[in-house]
């Protein structure tokens, strides 16, 4: 396999070219976020049908003509979530498609997550060294172990591709991996919801409605100063310095004083932010208010959730698929908390996507109505096996 590293603007322009006529495109990075907020990058590693290019970011400043031209392209990787938010938080700029091997794995059989190292193996009978996982990437140059594990993380990818792809066609599963594969390239897909940050914040469960409005505002100004330093929100604004905040609801910027862990810097530079989000949490109408974090389940509709998540596994292990990717415990929560009166507030509620519809609604309805019960089969033999059945209505 030919190796070309990209470390030059015209080598840069040389890869764009080739980008844009290839008809696939393998794809993985190596980054680094420990001390971020967005995750730097630090290797891209693309594949073609002859060759295999190593692009360094550290060596070229602007990075913008490959994410164009990879914009029109489609994209082949394992875990690609991960590089594509990448992409999205830094460029605001996707591919047109993308293939995501461990995704379509999911869909025939082996598991939610299993690793590229595992995946290889099976399908390809070649065995990975995976001695570099833990690499700094912010090194240069880069050794020959390194160089080996770049190439080795996207050099099986197309050949993946074409054995998932025929065993989804086999299992009549090659739409519902689509209907995956699309939601990959949806920038929403990787956009926070500013107005839920404030859930993220610990201590949130003890606040009233307006201290929560408070919250939130300042929960929406630490999120875009983190952002525009790149740097982490504990590094802003730790949670508990947010929370005496909301407390102390200090009117003038020398009254930031009073908060021994807010940072200097961020009392003389952006101080002024963060009276005014108090300002604006304590003047929100009533009806603007945020809502206050779901309470827990009492004992009953927890044990509901319970027993529709015995019948959503059993659902999955009927079609061999992870029981996580067909209904997240998150979605059987609010089925026991708003209680949906018809099929069709089910379906809303949960917002499935069809594939997932086709599987689970029917009998997660005829359940929650007494109308299907669940069964434990074969156990005396052995064997056992959970079963699902609807009960005759007469």
């Amino acid at each position: 396999m030919n190796v070309d590293l990209v470390d030059t603007p015209q080598a840069l322009t040389e890869l764009c070219e080739r980008v844009t006529r290839a008809p696939r495109i393998g794809l993985d990075t190596e980054f680094h976020n420990e001390k971020s907020y967005t995750a730097h990058l630090m290797v891209i590693q693309l594949a073609f049908d002859d060759r295999v290019a190593i692009v360094d970011p550290l060596a070229l400043r602007d990075l913008r003509p490959l994410i164009d031209a990879l914009a029109g392209a489609l994209v082949v990787g394992h875990a690609l979530s991960s590089d594509l938010r990448i992409f999205a938080d830094t460029f605001g700029r996707l591919p047109r498609a993308a293939f995501d091997t461990q995704a379509a794995a999911a869909f025939c059989g082996y598991g939610l997550t299993i690793s590229l190292l595992d995946l290889v193996r099976d399908l390809a009978q070649v065995t990975l060294k995976k001695s570099q996982t833990v690499s700094d990437w912010s090194t240069r140059p880069f050794t020959p172990k390194q160089l080996d594990y770049l190439v080795d993380d996207v050099n099986y990818l197309f050949p993946l591709q074409d054995a998932l792809q025929k065993k989804l066609v086999e299992r009549g599963r090659a739409e519902w991996a689509e209907e995956e594969m699309r939601a990959l390239v949806d920038e929403d897909r990787y956009r926070a919801d500013i107005q839920r940050l404030y859930l993220r914040v610990s201590g949130n469960a003890r606040m009233n409605r307006r201290e929560l409005g408070i919250l939130s505002e300042l929960a929406i100004v630490r999120d875009r100063l983190a952002r525009e330093r790149n740097i982490p929100l504990k590094y802003v604004i730790p949670d508990d310095v947010l929370v005496g905040l909301v407390s102390l609801r200090p009117k003038l910027v020398d009254e930031l004083s009073q908060l021994r862990r807010l940072d200097n810097g961020i009392k003389k530079h952006s101080g002024a932010q963060i009276i005014d989000a108090i300002a604006r949490g304590e003047g929100l109408p009533e009806d603007g208010l945020p809502p206050r974090a779901p309470r827990a389940l009492s004992s009953q509709r927890e044990a509901l959730v319970t027993t529709m998540n015995v019948l959503v596994n059993a659902v999955a292990a009927e079609n061999d698929l992870p029981a996580t990717l067909l209904l997240s415990r998150g979605g059987l929560e609010r089925i026991a908390r708003d209680l949906p009166a018809s099929v069709d507030q089910l379906v809303s509620l949960l917002g499935l996507a069809p594939w997932r519809r086709s599987l689970v609604v029917e009998p997660l309805w005829e359940l929650l109505n007494g109308q299907r019960v669940v069964r434990i089969e074969g156990y005396a033999e052995g064997n056992p096996r959970t079963s699902f059945d609807s009960i005759a209505v007469h």
